[in-house]
């Protein structure tokens, strides 16, 4: 599937809209940071020397005003956190440190050379890398950027997402149900994923169990997503009308089911570079593959590393195996990761996915995953 997953392109981003977006560009710093010698603490400018002497205030360094020359011996320069210290090899002293008279200030400590001083380019040095392709712009990276003097980014174009829910029985959430209803709420659930995938929907859709419904549904979210999420109606019942509308248009099949309990009836095809993934109806499946499939496929489709969520623990109880197909649990994790389930894991009790911290993957075999065995686990 990630083989099929084709980049979108790249545009530039100014940094204080960048967040959350995949950088297409390493960012090179232009500058030393710090620039200039500054002062870590509130204090003194001083000559190095011990205790007791007594200093004659000449000036001051603020931050923007800094002091035109570092003082000389008997003379001490008011300096602010921050503000520059000229250069020199003297050292600051704190404020708390000085007794102040008369213009004057009394060391009550030792000076040794460059206390308290952060020299330019202890953070960053010019022509540094300091944030690579690929990565995911939070704030600290922001941040960074900001500081290696950079005011916009080069990043991945974010893909665009239509969710589309299928089924008769579907209703508004909130709406009066009538035999055999349910609310629809895949295309909330799967739409929060997607957004939280930094993918953006510009499409959330019910359709109903008609073949020319179908059709002209998926003809509309092909036109205006990257990548086209079905819940439901992907199986060979006589209501099922999305593969053969899919076939319809053109989407090439690349697999239909999966050995994965639940998810199984899951389907993923492309056409041209848009990817469509047709997902089980139960509210648990179409979560459960939305994380192991979708969102892969949404991090690798803005040029971010798809593996990141991944991690490993171990289960605190004994779990049968299913002897044919792996099996995505619920689980909580604690500090230690010991991943507990979240109690019962049936594909529609949608309440199972209240308080999972990860999907635990229990492979497929005989017997059970005994207690303390270590397994992967993708992180919701």
């Amino acid at each position: 599937m990630l083989d099929s997953v084709v980049p979108l392109g790249t545009e530039d981003v100014p940094v204080d809209r960048a967040l959350g977006r995949v950088l297409a560009e390493d960012v090179v710093a232009d500058r030393d940071v710090p620039s200039f010698d500054n002062s870590a603490m509130d204090g003194f400018i001083v000559v190095p020397g011990p205790a007791g002497r007594r200093l004659t205030i000449v000036g001051e360094s603020r931050a923007g005003a800094p002091a035109d020359a570092p003082p000389r011996e008997g003379e001490a320069v008011r300096v602010s956190t921050g503000a520059v210290v000229p250069h020199g090899e003297g050292g600051v002293i704190p404020v708390e440190q000085v007794t102040e008279e008369d213009g004057a200030i009394v060391t009550n400590a030792d000076v040794p050379p460059a206390q308290h001083l952060r020299r330019s380019g202890e953070d960053v040095e010019r022509g540094q890398t300091v944030l690579h392709h690929g990565t995911r712009l939070h704030a600290a990276e922001l941040g960074v950027a900001v500081i290696a003097g950079r005011a916009s980014v080069t990043c991945s174009l974010i893909p665009r997402v239509a969710v589309l829910s299928t089924g008769d029985e579907l209703r508004p959430p909130g709406a009066e149900l009538g035999p055999g209803q349910i609310h629809e709420s895949n295309g909330i659930t799967l739409g929060a994923l997607a957004t939280a995938a930094y993918g953006d929907v510009t499409l959330r859709q019910v359709v109903a169990d008609d073949p020319h419904t179908t059709r002209q549904a998926i003809k509309g979210a092909l036109q205006a997503a990257d990548v086209l999420i079905l819940s439901g109606g992907v199986s060979v019942g006589p209501h099922d009308h999305v593969k053969p509308a899919l076939d319809h248009h053109g989407v090439e099949q690349r697999f239909w089911r999966v050995a994965l309990r639940p998810g199984k009836p899951t389907w993923f095809g492309t056409k041209d570079d848009k990817l469509v993934f047709g997902l089980p109806g139960n509210p648990v499946s179409a979560m459960v593959t939305f994380l192991l499939f979708v969102r892969p496929a949404l991090a690798k489709a803005q040029g971010a590393d798809p593996t990141t969520t991944r991690i490993r623990a171990r289960l605190t109880q004994d779990i049968p195996r299913n002897p044919g197909r792996d099996e995505a649990l619920r689980v909580s994790l604690d500090e230690e990761r010991n991943a507990t389930p979240t109690g019962p894991q049936g594909s529609h009790q949608l309440r199972s996915m209240l308080n999972a911290h990860g999907l635990a993957i229990v492979t497929a075999g005989d017997g059970a995953a005994r207690a303390g065995d270590e397994v992967v686990v993708e992180l919701i």
